[in-house]
């Protein structure tokens, strides 16, 4: 099984941060590479691609490539790719399942530094609002509390 973390595949920080860091809007559209993570990892795992995945190309600690040299995937491989906003239409096609985790903003503020928590429950509403995943999803599971995540039946 291969994994990928979208928090692996964010821009530059300057570019991140360029309307500051409390903007909702950079938050949902500058933040992460989506173009990138399609570019090197899912075209190349998908149908008809080389199998030379890179498995990440941001440091963001660092704020600079990760350098890493691509690895090849082996025949069959399973790729579990995580990370926010990832049914944008930019990702339309991409994936072959996807499992949506549901959570309010309250949850969601719970979890987060409060110097994050605008920012990132705001790009998070207009994800909903743009692109109502759930209904897109394979699966749904309410994860209002992590250690008790629900399967939502329809």
């Amino acid at each position: 099984m291969l994994r990928v973390s979208a928090e692996d595949y964010l821009r530059p920080r300057s570019l991140r941060l360029e309307h500051g860091s409390h903007d909702p809007d950079a938050g949902y559209e500058s933040w992460y590479d989506l173009y990138a993570l399609l570019r090197e990892v899912l075209d190349p795992l998908g149908p008809g691609g080389t199998g030379a995945w890179l498995p990440a190309l941001w440091d963001a600690e660092r704020d600079r490539s990760t350098r890493l040299p691509r690895l090849h995937a082996p025949q069959g491989a399973v790729l579990v790719l995580t990370g926010p906003f990832l049914l944008r239409w930019e990702m339309s096609g991409a994936l072959d399942a996807v499992v949506h985790l549901q959570t309010s903003p309250a949850a969601q503020r719970r979890r987060l530094p409060e110097g994050d928590a605008d920012r990132v429950t705001g790009a998070w509403a207009r994800y909903l609002e743009e692109t109502d995943p759930a209904p897109r999803a394979d699966v749904v599971v309410r994860c209002e509390d992590p250690r008790h995540p629900a399967v939502v039946v329809p």
